[in-house]
């Protein structure tokens, strides 16, 4: 009798162990750095202005000490609600252009915000004098998808973010996302570029793909285990507990007998 409640005790703990440790993810699976006690010397990453693009959204304010050319030049009649803030933008068609008041159509695609608001002020100066000009991107976005906590399309208002950045926006890698496997859908032109990310890798903030770009797709591909995990872990548990329930019946039958 004592034999057989060893034996059942050997079972359930050996049963336990096992489910226990197919289970479980290895912590440097999940760390984001880990080489980081390798490191000798700082990444260095030139960040490389973005340019303007067709599709583009650009927010263009006129700044005078003449309070009717301000009314004029940022009247709401002119463009388009953003859908990210109550920042009002001018959106760039697909041939490079925006349609500006009194000047009309300007072509601003493969320049820098500066020299866009530089060409826009000299074409103002004939209806405009002493006036200054500030434009920025608006309403950029990166679709984020995967294994992250919350899928989906994020705005964001600078020319460019980080990929750690852009995850951020989703919530961050979930426990069964793979750090090592991260693609980032890129058009360049008239091709869609697909990149194969390590971010476990700490030398990745030197790569030319550290900062992502309006329109980009990252997806976070799972862990090999993660489906095995996600389908077996509620059945394995159901065993482990029917198996428990009937250990325990077992020894009381024993114990009583």
């Amino acid at each position: 009798m004592q034999d057989s409640l060893k034996h059942g005790v050997y079972w359930s703990i050996f049963i336990f162990i096992l489910v226990f440790n197919i289970s479980c993810v290895p912590i440097n699976k999940l760390r984001y750095f880990n080489d980081i006690d390798q490191l000798q010397e700082p990444a260095v990453n030139m960040r490389v202005q973005k340019l303007i693009m067709p599709f583009d959204k650009l927010y263009i304010k006129v700044y005078s000490i003449d309070q009717k050319t301000n009314q004029l030049f940022n009247s709401s009649d002119n463009v388009a609600a953003s859908s990210s803030s109550s920042i009002l933008g001018y959106q760039v068609d697909e041939t490079g252009n925006i349609n500006y008041p009194f000047i009309g159509k300007i072509r601003v695609s493969g320049l820098s915000i500066e020299q866009a608001g530089q060409m826009l002020g000299k074409a103002l100066s004939e209806y405009v004098s002493n006036a200054a000009i500030s434009i920025k991107f608006i309403d950029n976005s990166v679709t984020i998808m995967g294994e992250v906590k919350s899928q989906g399309v994020y705005t964001f208002n600078q020319d460019k973010i980080t990929i750690y950045e852009a995850l951020a926006l989703g919530g961050g890698i979930s426990q069964f996302g793979n750090r090592k496997a991260v693609i980032l859908i890129r058009q360049e032109g008239e091709r869609i570029m697909h990149y194969k990310l390590d971010l476990s890798d700490s030398r990745i903030a030197g790569k030319e793909y550290f900062f992502i770009q309006s329109n980009d797709v990252i997806v976070v591909e799972p862990l090999k285990s993660s489906s095995w995990y996600r389908f077996n872990s509620s059945t394995f548990s159901t065993i482990l507990t029917t198996i428990t329930f009937f250990f325990t019946i077992f020894s009381f039958s024993i114990l009583y007998r």
